[in-house]
């Protein structure tokens, strides 16, 4: 979607992937086949680029550091280092006065009793590095969950968090131009199944003031990491409308994805804009809207449903492979977003997703 967006404006785009005709791969103008960690493949996109950009956390960062010699990355390092280690992502939050659940280094496993002892249950036990939709994390409700931990430290350095009562899961998109203005966009509200975004609702069902607080929180975020290109930030809302900043991407996120319908401008094109100096609009909200997730056992169904629904905005990403739980496309809908929610909440597609 970030090619799509650049393409669009009259960009080339090169892609790195370890899959040949990746989804970016389709919508570009060339492809190096290689892992994303391999360094000569890096240098090889970098000579042949005018701006570099990633929209993944583990990229090598000692690459990175190198292709700069060569071509303008103007995310820079510094955050893939804060953002790529949630122990580095929270104490970088801590360090700015911004609120973040309890939590607590696990380097061994014999350091999680004392972690526990810390932070108490019930906790989440994350990998400092990698993980998504669920994956690289342990409950950690009572001390029959602690066999189970200490295998995670095994395998790699953890985080132990606090679970926070939440009453809602929220994000903002956030960028900021080369002369440093810095644009939002709006506050939206997440529905998770099984750890896996199932829908965004925008904007969120919360009051202004929990708004504002979310927008500031924001700027201070983008300000703290002189952002070039753009940011992910997800927020617990607290029963008593609080929040807390439970993660950060350093991309385009998958609760953005609404904005390619119901904006002024994408969250790619903000991206692109971004990195590439131009100048960002004001972002304005033409629609409320809902984004509903596709994943590997809905694509089939939700094609098939397609022709009689001329209120979907359809989007299949190309992945090769249709496998459950994989996330293979969206679908957005414009509109008042309460009967929008009700009427994805009796579409069959997603039923008995529990």
């Amino acid at each position: 979607m970030i090619a799509l967006s650049a393409k669009a404006m009259g960009y080339k785009v090169g892609v790195l992937d370890p899959l040949p005709d990746c989804p970016t791969a389709q919508v570009s103008d060339f492809q190096i086949v290689a892992e994303y960690d391999n360094h000569r493949a890096l240098m090889q996109l970098a000579e042949r680029s005018d701006v570099l950009t990633y929209e993944f956390e583990n990229v090598d960062v000692d690459s990175l550091t190198e292709a700069q010699k060569i071509t303008a990355l103007p995310q820079g390092t510094n955050l893939l280092e804060i953002t790529g280690d949630r122990l580095h992502e929270k104490n970088f939050l801590e360090g700015r006065d911004i609120p973040v659940t309890p939590f607590a280094a696990v380097e061994h496993p014999s350091d999680l009793k004392k972690a526990v002892e810390k932070i108490g249950f019930p906790s989440i036990l994350k990998t400092v590095e990698g993980g998504y939709d669920g994956h690289g994390q342990q409950d950690l409700n009572s001390e029959a969950d602690l066999k189970a931990g200490e295998e995670l430290v095994s395998k790699s350095i953890c985080i132990l968090e606090k679970k926070q009562n939440f009453a809602k899961e929220l994000s903002v998109m956030v960028t900021r131009s080369r002369n440093g203005e810095i644009r939002s966009f709006p506050v939206v509200e997440n529905i998770h199944r099984n750890h896996i975004l199932h829908e965004t609702i925008v904007p969120a069902r919360v009051s202004k003031d929990v708004q504002q607080n979310a927008q500031k929180i924001a700027r201070q975020i983008a300000q703290g990491l002189c952002l070039r290109g753009v940011l992910g930030i997800e927020y617990f809302m607290l029963e008593d409308g609080r929040l807390m900043v439970n993660e950060l991407a350093p991309r385009p996120h998958n609760s953005g994805h609404y904005s390619i319908e119901a904006c002024n401008i994408s969250q790619f094109e903000a991206h692109i804009r971004s990195i590439c100096g131009l100048e960002i609009p004001k972002i304005k909200l033409h629609s409320e809207a809902i984004m509903v997730n596709l994943l590997g056992q809905h694509l089939q169904p939700a094609r098939d449903r397609l022709p009689e629904r001329p209120n979907w905005h359809f989007h299949d990403y190309g992945k090769l492979e249709a496998r459950k739980n994989r996330k293979m496309g969206h679908i957005t809908m414009l509109g008042d977003r309460h009967q929008l929610l009700d009427a994805v909440n009796t579409e069959h597609i997603w039923e008995n997703e529990e």
